[in-house]
């Protein structure tokens, strides 16, 4: 079992919440160590999770989670909702990088990932989550809308009757309008968090091939970090392991080397049928008001 099934399993599971992803992070800057838990050592690991709730309506959420030194458990540090996340800073837009910001209504963290692989597949993810919630959330208040209009058009009718049968005095609002009214009031569209400096190929439509790619990166860095770490405990008096660690590093890099070029070219085709899509609509529409024109 990887870490992320053991976090999902250990704390989203049992709080019925499904863990989207999660990135190891360290900050740029540390804080100090009074933040800790009390008799908790300066050895630690953090992990930023994005999660979404079962239960409807559905929650999407952030959670900063440690496991410190000694420990195969994880703690639950902080959670915020999305709506409480008002930026996403990726840093650098013009290539891959492991730092990013995350801005809150009431903290700023500044992060560095375990890897740029990492960190664009978090980037990638959260996006794509906070899109589906917005659309969400702009559904719900759509139909909100639609039966205060209903309301409103059932309103004049009801007034009317209760005139012609009660008076004049009977003509104010009652408490059933008021609550229309309030109802109405309280449904306020939610304030989106900006994404900056976020590479276009991590905010696009067309990204699933980028997502596999990182992956894929990801996991070679996993597995490179993994090979130095054992060559490093097998100690120097093996010279045939070493070797051969070395070898299997070396094609490593070489894979990784070639799915970083591969997403380059990706990247480039993606822009350019963006471009031939956008030519297309003016074309199109050029066709039409010429046909509009001439058909008169």
């Amino acid at each position: 079992m990887n870490i992320q099934s053991a976090i999902n399993k250990e704390l989203f599971i049992p709080r019925d919440e499904r863990m989207l992803v999660a990135v190891e992070v360290r900050r740029r800057k540390r804080k100090r160590m009074s933040s800790l838990l009390p008799g908790a050592k300066g050895d630690y690991t953090t992990f930023i999770c994005v999660s979404v709730t079962n239960t409807r309506p559905h929650q999407l959420l952030i959670t900063k989670v440690k496991r410190f030194g000694g420990s195969s458990s994880f703690t639950r540090r902080s959670q915020w909702t999305v709506e409480q996340l008002r930026q996403v800073n990726g840093i650098n837009p013009n290539k891959d990088s492991p730092e990013f910001d995350l801005v809150f209504d009431n903290a700023v963290d500044q992060w560095v990932a375990s890897s740029s692989a990492e960190k664009c597949i978090f980037v990638q993810i959260l996006y794509h989550a906070c899109q589906t919630y917005w659309e969400g959330k702009a559904g719900s208040l759509g139909k909100a809308g639609k039966l205060g209009k209903v309301g409103r058009k059932g309103k004049p009718s009801q007034h009317a009757h209760e005139e012609l049968g009660a008076g004049p005095s009977d003509s104010s609002p009652g408490p059933a309008s008021k609550t229309l009214r309030a109802r109405r009031k309280s449904h306020v569209p939610p304030r989106k968090a900006e994404f900056i400096n976020c590479q276009s190929k991590l905010t696009g439509d067309a990204c699933t091939m980028n997502l596999v790619i990182y992956r894929c990166k990801a996991f070679l860095n996993r597995m490179k970090n993994m090979m130095v770490t054992n060559q490093r405990s097998s100690g120097r008096g093996q010279p045939g392991q070493r070797a051969t660690g070395s070898t299997v590093g070396n094609v490593v890099q070489r894979v990784n080397v070639s799915l970083g070029e591969r997403g380059d070219r990706l990247t480039r085709a993606e822009d350019k049928t963006v471009e031939l899509m956008h030519k297309a609509h003016q074309f199109a529409d050029t066709a039409h008001k010429l046909a509009l024109k001439y058909s008169k």
